[in-house]
């Protein structure tokens, strides 16, 4: 087992980066909720969110070959990506907003 663990190749390592964004979605989201003085999501939680999960997802189909690390790394890649697909909907609504406004010529529009 020892052996087993401590054999590194570039795959390992490959993994390792992905959990290391796993890792670092978790310090963000910390520091931005100590900052706030409230628990909250940043957008950077998704992103690296995303990027973890890519990388693990390409880790555990090509290298480990394992079925339940495949699949859950997938289902969680849905999860994000949806996130932020809704925070950019959120964004462009105001947006939007505005430029009907600014249209219709509706006080306030600028």
């Amino acid at each position: 087992m020892r052996e087993h663990l401590l054999n590194v190749d570039a795959w390992v390592i490959f993994g390792l980066l992905g959990q290391a964004f796993f890792t670092a979605r978790f310090v963000v989201q910390w520091i931005a909720s100590e900052r706030r003085g409230e628990s909250m999501l940043p957008v950077a939680f998704w992103y690296l969110s995303l990027a973890g999960g890519s990388i693990l997802l390409t880790y555990a189909l090509l290298y480990r070959h394992d079925l339940v690390f495949t699949l859950g790394q997938a289902a969680g890649l849905l999860v994000y990506a949806r996130n932020l697909m809704l925070i950019r909907r959120a964004a462009a609504v105001p947006v939007v907003a505005a430029a009907q406004r600014a249209a219709e010529g509706a006080p306030g529009a600028k």
